[in-house]
């Protein structure tokens, strides 16, 4: 049975540089590490497959915009990764301050919609997370929409190597975790 990351986002080139993509960027930086290009396509995922320490990896980015992201689970169950133990969700997170990346053994969607949409396909709250802070605007009131979906700042875009390393040792824990079953 495979391990599965799945990196939440919007598809097309207006999405890439903004907050709400920063689970597709951190997924595109584990699929650099770990040489599985995502190269393959299926309905509305693009995916790569691959070995880490022997054992099959699938990455993941559901190609639909985030709030249909649940779209991806049937999918995964009909390639044998119905175990919701072994997936992993990248994305990002309102409540986490920009700079800090979190991991998160299971639990709610805590407002993200992706996750929620995931969650809700699974019927199941026993999916990991890395959450990487994206923070709040920076003044009460703002539109979190627009928010969300604006680009990072220069400076945030420069830290973004040191949080997406951050994430990758949380990633290499969370896979050796998993590596016996």
């Amino acid at each position: 049975m495979p391990l599965v990351i799945i990196g939440l986002g919007n598809p097309g080139p207006e999405y890439s540089g903004t907050r709400h993509n920063v689970g597709k960027r951190l997924l595109d930086f584990l699929s650099e590490k770990y040489a599985i290009p995502l190269d393959k396509k299926q309905a509305d995922f693009q995916f790569g497959e691959g070995l880490w320490r022997d054992r099959r990896l699938l990455l993941v980015f559901p190609m639909t915009f985030m709030n249909l992201s649940g779209k991806v689970v049937p999918w995964l169950r009909m390639k044998g990764a119905g175990d919701f133990s072994r997936w992993l969700l990248l994305h990002d997170d309102l409540d986490t301050p920009f700079g800090m990346v979190r991991f998160r053994e299971k639990g709610g969607a805590g407002g993200q919609r992706g996750v929620e949409s995931i969650l809700s396909s699974a019927a199941s709250k026993e999916i990991s997370r890395i959450k990487v802070g994206i923070g709040r605007p920076p003044y009460v009131g703002a539109d979190i929409s627009g928010y969300v979906l604006s680009p990072f700042s220069k400076e945030e875009r420069e830290r973004l190597p040191f949080l997406f390393e951050n994430a990758l040792a949380l990633t290499e824990k969370w896979l050796m975790s998993r590596d016996g079953n």
